[in-house]
Formats: structure tokens, C-alpha cells, sequence
């Protein structure tokens, strides 16, 4: 090991000898070598379990984001509900609406948003039920 002595001139490197020119730009491994012969290494094993694990991670973040999206749009329909009750007038539109999204509720993978998709579903139903023995009067 070398040790710096203060501040002197620079000197350049030792030249090695040049490269031949590169005949194609891709890359090259000398055939020479045990390696090369070898051929490619085989890809590292993957389990069917952590495959399975990783596409169940997936589509559990894709049923909790449809299942949000779909309780938003059920939670701004009720609003829209009140908000015609409030005014004094029927809104049947709201009412088909809310019917329909009420009736197929997607399945959440997160039990806490799965409970509180049935807690809104119930509450759509039960203002459908109330608005139909309302009409029917």
C-alpha cells in the first residue's frame, strides 16, 4: 500500500495495450471460457404457494377497491334520497338506482370494509322498503 506524501505532479497511468476494434456493438463472452459453455443458468425456482399467495394479495386489493368504489356511489345515492325527502318531492331515478346497487353488493377481502358494505347495503334496503310501502299507500 502507497501512502500520499503531499502534493505532487500528476502523472498518467500506464498505457495498456489498445483494444482490438469492436466488430458488433453487442456483448461478447470469449469462448474460451468454462462458463460460456455452460449455456444460460437455469431461472430460480418459484413456488406454486408464493404465486398463489401473490395473486390472492392482488385480487384482494382489487375486490377492496371495487368495493369501496361501490359504496361510494350506494352512500351518494342515499344522499340524493335525503336530499329529495328534504325538498318534499319523490325521486323515483334514485330509487332504481339504489336498487340496483343495493341488490349486487361486491364481496370486500377486508373484513372490516366487507361489514361496513353490508351495514350501507342494509341501509339502502331498508330505505327502499320504507319508500315502497310509502308509494303503495
Amino acid at each position: 500500500m502507497s501512502w500520499v506524501d503531499g502534493i505532487g505532479p500528476v502523472v498518467p497511468p500506464a498505457r495498456t495495450a489498445p483494444r482490438p476494434p469492436a466488430r458488433n456493438a453487442g456483448f461478447a463472452v470469449p469462448s474460451g471460457r468454462a462458463e460460456a459453455a455452460a449455456g444460460p443458468a437455469a431461472p430460480a425456482g418459484v413456488s406454486l404457494g408464493g404465486m398463489l399467495a401473490l395473486q390472492e394479495a392482488e385480487s384482494g386489493e382489487v375486490r377492496d377497491r371495487e368495493a369501496r368504489r361501490h359504496g361510494n356511489v350506494m352512500l351518494a345515492e342515499l344522499v340524493r334520497l335525503q336530499q329529495a325527502l328534504l325538498e318534499g318531492r319523490a325521486d323515483p331515478a334514485t330509487l332504481r338506482r339504489l336498487a340496483v346497487l343495493a341488490g349486487n353488493v361486491p364481496a370486500a377481502a377486508d373484513p372490516g370494509l366487507r361489514q361496513a358494505m353490508a351495514d350501507v347495503a342494509l341501509r339502502a334496503r331498508v330505505e327502499l322498503a320504507r319508500h315502497e310501502t310509502i308509494t303503495t299507500s
